[in-house]
C-alpha cells in the first residue's frame, strides 16, 4: 500500500528530508539542502508525478530554496534517480560505480517488465503488488555529470557536505551525504528503518563497514533511505540485524539447508516485524554466494525467489 501523507520535515537548519512514510518498495526518501541561495537535492523518486509533487512542495514551502543547482543519486536505483530528467538545470553528482550500474537497468525495462508481467505467473504478481503503483512510461534516464572515487566535497551557500563513498553494499557505488557542522547524514539505502533492507550488491560485510562509518560520525540525525526519520541507534540495529543473517546463514549452509529453507528458518526472528521480510531470501542469497554456494544472482531471479518464499 502507498503512504497516507508525505511530504517535508526540517531536520536541520536550511536541512529538510522528504519522507514517503510506509518505506516499501519504490517509496523512497530524499533530501533538501538549501543555503545562502544555493540548493541542493539529495536523490530524486521513483517516476515523474512523485517528483514534480516533491519539488513542487520544495518551491511552495522553503522560499528560500531557488532552482536546484546540485543534484546527488545516492545510488543507482531508479526509486532514487528515475526523477532526474526533471531537473534540467542542475549539475548531477554520483560515485562512477553507482553511475555505471545506473545505465544497466534503464527505465523502460521496468516499465517492459510491468507490462509483460501477467506472462511471467507468480513472479509476475510479485512484481505488480511491489511496484505497480508507478508509472515508468515516458522515464529517459538522466546520467549523472559528475562522478567521484572514495570522497568528494561540496559548498552550498555556506554548509560543507561530504560525499563518502561505502558501497559496494545495497548496491555497487552506495553514497552517503553528510552535513557534519548540522550533525545530519543522509544515508541513501544504507539504511532501511524498520524494514528489512536487500544485499543487491554485498558482500554484507561491506554493509556492516558501512553502518560502522555511520555510527563513527557526530551525527544526531539519520535520513535514511527507506522509512521514518531516524538516529544512530536504528543504525545500530540494522547493523545487528546483518551480522546475525550472516553468521546465521554460514550456520545453515554448513548444515546443507537450502537456501529457501534457511530464509524461512530465518524468519521468525527478533526482526519479524519489519516489513518486507520476504528480501530476507535475497539476503541469504549474498550471505550463501560469499559462502562459495551457487544460488541465483540477477534482479529477476531473485524477485522469483522472492515470490516463491
Amino acid at each position: 500500500m502507498p503512504p497516507s501523507r508525505r511530504g517535508l520535515e526540517q531536520v536541520g537548519n536550511g536541512l529538510y528530508a522528504y519522507l514517503q512514510p510506509g518505506g516499501g518498495w519504490g517509496w523512497s526518501n530524499a533530501g533538501l539542502v538549501v543555503d545562502g541561495g544555493a540548493t541542493l537535492l539529495v536523490d530524486t523518486l521513483f517516476d515523474l508525478r512523485l517528483t514534480r509533487d516533491m519539488l513542487e512542495e520544495i518551491r511552495r514551502s522553503v522560499p528560500a530554496a531557488g532552482e536546484v543547482d546540485v543534484l546527488v543519486n545516492t545510488h543507482a536505483n531508479g526509486d532514487h534517480t528515475f526523477g532526474n530528467q526533471l531537473l534540467d538545470g542542475a549539475r548531477i553528482v554520483a560515485s562512477a560505480a553507482a553511475a555505471e550500474e545506473m545505465r544497466e537497468t534503464p527505465p523502460a525495462a521496468l516499465a517492459g517488465l510491468k507490462a509483460s508481467a501477467a506472462e511471467l505467473g507468480r513472479p509476475g504478481e510479485f512484481l505488480l503488488e511491489c511496484f505497480g503503483e508507478f508509472d515508468f512510461e515516458g522515464i529517459e534516464l538522466r546520467a549523472p555529470d559528475e562522478t567521484f572515487v572514495g570522497e568528494l566535497g561540496l559548498v552550498v551557500g555556506g554548509k560543507h557536505v561530504q560525499l563518502v563513498e561505502v558501497g559496494p553494499a545495497h548496491t555497487r557505488g552506495d553514497t552517503i551525504v553528510l552535513l557534519p557542522e548540522d550533525r545530519v547524514v543522509y544515508s541513501g539505502d544504507i539504511l532501511f528503518n524498520a524494514s528489512h533492507p536487500v544485499v543487491w550488491a554485498g558482500p554484507i560485510g561491506n554493509w556492516i563497514d558501512a553502518c560502522n562509518r555511520i555510527l563513527a560520525l557526530d551525527v544526531e540525525v539519520v535520513v535514511p533511505g527507506h522509512g521514518e526519520l531516524a538516529d544512530k541507534h536504528a543504525v545500530e540495529e540494522l547493523k545487528a540485524y546483518l551480522d546475525y543473517v550472516l553468521a546465521e546463514s554460514r550456520r545453515r549452509h554448513e548444515q546443507g539447508m537450502s537456501l529457501l529453507d534457511a530464509a524461512r528458518d530465518l524468519a521468525h526472528d527478533r526482526w519479524a516485524s519489519w516489513g518486507e521480510p520476504e528480501r530476507l531470501v535475497v539476503n541469504v542469497a549474498s550471505a550463501y554466494r560469499e559462502l562459495g554456494a551457487e544460488v541465483p544472482s540477477g534482479t529477476l531471479p531473485l524477485f522469483a525467489l522472492m515470490a516463491e518464499w
